[in-house]
């Protein structure tokens, strides 16, 4: 008995060395894909990221059956295609204005506001099969040809995101929030496809009447949506609900003192210079500033989003399933399946683009990720079977969206804080405004079965950007890292 017990202890430290090996590669791997940083996120930061899934769970569903609806409704093709550039033209003066003003107003209700009118939208599609009511309401309410962010809703909400989360751990949240917004987009496309295939097939519902029920289920989500936005606490707003701190220094900083500012004393009296300039333009106050270094960045990303999002708009999500579902006979039950497949795919692969943005940088991330998926745009429609279009489908995919979490990063980091919401503002503005006219084109290319010409395009289109995105900005530091050299300079100066 003397001696069992030093082999029981040795033993019990032989299975706890042995565990302790086990676990140390999976505690790394879920560092490593952010998990630890999602978890420890402050409870707002996780609350925007369940809106953003709520509501692209909404999108995926009623951007399956866009097309096909106002199909069954008697519009052709070209009708269609107007109907998509006509609502993102009208969405590009509605998010303008709301991220203008949303850090004056409150971040919180503009949220709120955007999703009681997603939730009036919805129910105007239930009830209505008018083309310019339904218009309207597609205006308002962000109904989204294209299945991905065509409102106010994401500048708002990762702006707010920048602001509650460290440098650090961005980068992290920011792949998350795709992630999760991805795969909300992807549950809505299989869940929508199959019920209307089962109303159809056992209900004996029309395809207007299955497709109305998916309407009326994108009012209840926008309902869901407004809960959360609720929910939603002060620290959301640019101040964190506070009032702005005058001349107290740099220990007081908020997000709307410059991130350049060094502290010292011509910091604070230019600040102070700031604060007295804004009580002369308290008319203006909704309106944010944007500095002159902000103001050259912003022109550059707006040129090269102009590109992207002009593309976008020739291959959106709409036209894309309407292209499978004409060319292959596909039901809406397949075509769901099918590309919930591919958002599952594309939300996977944000977790692989955190982890390389950590190390190469977040524009060459952006640039080596999603230049693949351009050139498999351009080639779906060269195969004439349903099993080749797949294959460039499905590679498509498997990048298409890598870039979205370090762009996100990317612009958080190179404009000072109280410009982001305005900045990412103005940048879905012109994505928004470049995908407007797309619609439209491939609406007449289609009508004269010259599908094939829009997807080529876009996909060239595409590329064009990613190369532009890289000659452009391949050695952009942020903010932050040139403010930390500018300092060291100083001190090695002085010494």
């Amino acid at each position: 008995m003397a001696n069992a017990s030093p082999q029981t202890s040795t033993t019990a430290n032989d299975s706890t060395s042995t565990a302790s090996k086990l676990t140390r590669p999976c505690k790394a791997f879920i560092r490593e894909i952010g998990l630890v940083t999602l978890y420890h996120a402050r409870a707002d930061t996780q609350i925007l990221i369940l809106q953003r899934f709520v509501r692209l769970f909404a999108y995926g569903g009623s951007t399956l059956i866009l097309a096909s609806y106002l199909s069954a409704l008697g519009n052709p093709q070209t009708r269609i295609g107007l109907f998509m550039t006509l609502t993102l033209v009208g969405d590009v003066f509605i998010s303008f204005l709301l991220t203008l003003i949303a850090d004056g107003l409150g971040r919180r209700a503009i949220l709120v506001l955007g999703a009681a009118l997603m939730s009036i939208s919805g129910v105007v599609f239930t009830f209505s099969g008018n083309y310019w009511v339904l218009l309207a309401a597609a205006i308002v309410g962000v109904i989204s040809p294209s299945g991905n962010e065509i409102g106010p809703f994401r500048a708002i909400e990762e702006s707010t995101i920048a602001h509650l989360t460290a440098t650090k751990d961005r980068s992290d949240i920011y792949a998350w929030y795709s992630l999760i917004g991805t795969a909300g987009t992807a549950l809505g496309f299989v869940g929508c496809g199959w019920v209307i295939t089962a109303l159809q097939d056992k209900k004996n519902f029309s395809a207007i009447q299955s497709y109305r029920v998916i309407f009326s289920i994108y009012a209840v989500v926008g309902l869901i949506k407004l809960l959360l936005a609720l929910l939603l606490s002060k620290e959301c707003e640019i101040n964190g609900g506070k009032p702005k701190v005058i001349n107290a220094g740099p220990a007081a900083a908020t997000e709307t003192a410059p991130l350049l500012g060094n502290g010292d004393a011509n910091g604070v009296a230019q600040q102070t210079e700031v604060d007295d300039d804004d009580k002369k333009k308290r008319r203006f106050r909704l309106l944010p500033q944007i500095s002159k270094e902000s103001q050259v960045v912003l022109l550059q990303l707006c040129i090269l989003f102009a590109f992207d999002n002009f593309a976008s708009g020739l291959a959106p999500l709409s036209w894309v399933t309407f292209f499978f579902k004409q060319k292959f006979g596909l039901s809406e039950g397949k075509l769901g399946s099918i590309f919930s497949i591919t958002g599952v795919i594309s939300a996977l692969s944000m977790l692989v683009a955190s982890s390389i943005a950590k190390r190469i940088g977040n524009v060459k991330t952006m640039v080596f990720t999603h230049l693949p998926s351009a050139i498999c745009l351009a080639l779906i429609p060269i195969p004439p079977t349903l099993s080749g279009a797949l294959v460039f489908l499905v590679g498509r995919a498997c990048t298409q969206v890598m870039d979205t979490a370090p762009r996100s990063a990317f612009l958080a980091a190179i404009v000072l804080p109280n410009e982001r919401t305005a900045v990412m503002g103005t940048i879905n503005l012109v994505k928004t405004f470049s995908q407007s006219m797309g619609p439209f084109i491939t609406g007449v290319l289609g009508a004269n079965n010259h599908f094939w010409v829009a997807f080529v395009a876009a996909g060239s289109l595409k590329a064009t950007y990613d190369l532009g995105l890289l000659a452009v900005f391949a050695e952009t530091k942020s903010r932050e890292q040139r403010r930390t050299e500018s300092r060291g300079d100083e001190e090695s100066t002085a010494a």
